[in-house]
């Protein structure tokens, strides 16, 4: 029985048994909700050794959230070394897409493979038009038409784990300027609806950014107006939004939950109540104050709270933390300790300060992760710049690869990279701001010796990052304070 016809059987056999109408409406509402759930499949989360490539449009091209999700892995499982490679293009639809999966996607060997599409398909200019819905519809079943050729596409690699992902909104609902593309963010929705019954149907992942992201949009905008994540032109989000996708990603993934560590110490009998993915030793109590050496298995995760690349460059990553709940949910490094003597203590790791806390907060408990000061933290804060070195290493390769297909492909030059692509580019450069602004890698990247350097480079990078990225024992005192 299909989930339409289970739900109408349902609706029948309370007609028929005269149940009170509240009775029937809770019942309707949990046969809908249930068919919701259904709909969002959950995500495997990636394996050690797995290669992950994120495919996409400008907002996978030029956004973090990938690079953010891979320092999760970074941090929460050190042992564990993934890669994950941008395979996004600017401006691209799902037409683009479909002609660029062999070399760009399947060329890399991936074993895990995420795709989203519809901001570019949806069109532009044709909302302001008298003939709008027609032409939104015509552009969504362009999108969809060359999707059934990808859907095809991916259920031959057999092998490789899918999943699609429903794609951030366009805002059309903050008041920041006057700019706006009436319902197109509903044509994105109708793409979004069909991403989620073919994976439904293939038995593939599914993670919707779209509706979450719109819910935050309007929670916010009842206090500020102008809030978006899309500072610049409703489409792009900014490095706050782009964390709020890579939380729903790992969210979908199911690790909310999974501590950094958690630690639960009883003072009063030196006892170790429990630890969590952590090992603590030589717990000591001298007096009133407590030492035991910590050894996490996993780093905190870093937060920059620097605008850095990112469309706008405005709002930094931490600046997600007030909309969604990662830190309760992803950066818990839990640290108690019970029965001590009432009063001020001063926690100290490996001799370096870290904070004046009161007996009745240790009680509680407190979240490490909180304090960048820790060692702990601090490691973790080498590889996130490690970490985005790498990301901007790896943009210049999609600045090149944006130029091979955006310009070049058209003109029958795709990978010719000699001087008569060169000769076509400088034709565009006058009037392509853009291409302009990209021109400059992509003289570079043309060269083959180039790339193999950045490659390498990158391949350094991530050594470096999974030779560093082990937690080490730390050294961890509490020391009465005369004062409160």
């Amino acid at each position: 029985m299909d989930y339409v016809s289970d739900v109408s059987y349902k609706v029948y056999i309370a007609m028929n048994c005269k149940i009170n109408i509240k009775v029937f409406l809770l019942l309707l509402l949990v046969c809908i909700s249930y068919g919701s759930l259904q709909a969002q499949s959950s995500l495997p989360p990636f394996k050690k050794g797995e290669r992950v490539v994120f495919v996409g449009n400008s907002i996978t091209h030029g956004g973090h959230y990938h690079s953010f999700i891979w320092l999760y892995y970074m941090t929460r499982f050190p042992s564990k070394p993934i890669t994950i490679i941008n395979a996004g293009i600017g401006g691209e639809s799902a037409w683009d897409i479909k002609d660029r999966l062999d070399y760009d996607v399947f060329n890399r060997k991936p074993t895990y493979v995420t795709l989203t599409f519809g901001m570019n398909d949806t069109g532009y200019d044709i909302y302001w038009k008298d003939n709008a819905k027609e032409l939104s519809e015509q552009q969504v079943e362009k999108s969809l038409e060359s999707y059934r050729e990808i859907e095809k596409r991916l259920l031959a690699e057999k092998k490789v784990t899918k999943v699609l992902i429903g794609g951030s909104p366009y805002d059309e609902t903050t008041k920041l300027n006057f700019f706006n593309l009436p319902n197109k963010n509903l044509a994105i929705l109708k793409i979004i609806d069909v991403q989620r019954s073919s994976a439904k149907k293939n038995n593939w992942g599914f993670v919707d950014f779209n509706e979450p992201m719109r819910k935050i949009n309007l929670e916010e905008q009842r206090k500020d107006s102008t809030f978006t994540f899309c500072r610049v032109d409703r489409i792009h989000p900014d490095n706050d939004g782009q964390m709020v996708m890579a939380y729903l990603f790992l969210k979908a993934q199911g690790l909310a939950g999974d501590e950094v560590a958690d630690v639960s110490i009883d003072a009063e009998y030196s006892k170790v109540i429990s630890q969590k993915n952590c090992k603590i030793s030589k717990l000591k109590k001298e007096g009133n104050d407590v030492s035991f050496n910590y050894l996490a298995y996993a780093l905190p995760y870093p937060l920059d709270s620097i605008p850095r690349q990112g469309w706008g460059n405005i709002k930094s990553q931490r600046d997600a933390m007030a909309l969604v709940p990662f830190m309760k949910e992803f950066n818990q490094e839990r640290f108690q300790v019970t029965n001590l003597e009432k009063g001020l203590y001063r926690l100290t790791i490996d001799g370096q300060f870290i904070d004046d806390i009161s007996s009745g907060q240790l009680e509680n408990g407190i979240n490490l992760a909180d304090y960048p000061t820790t060692p702990q933290y601090q490691q973790a804060m080498k590889i996130m710049y490690l970490n985005e070195e790498r990301f901007e290493v790896e943009k210049r390769f999609r600045e090149y690869l944006w130029t091979e297909y955006s310009f070049l492909k058209k003109e029958g030059l795709l990978f010719s990279d000699n001087q008569e692509a060169i000769d076509k580019l400088r034709e565009y450069l006058p009037k392509d701001g853009f291409l302009r602004a990209g021109y400059e890698w992509f003289a570079k990247a043309m060269y083959p010796e180039v790339r193999e350097v950045w490659t390498k480079y990158m391949d350094t990078i991530v050594d470096t990052i999974y030779k560093i990225n082990k937690p080490a024992t730390h050294k961890v005192q509490l020391k009465k304070l005369n004062k409160m």
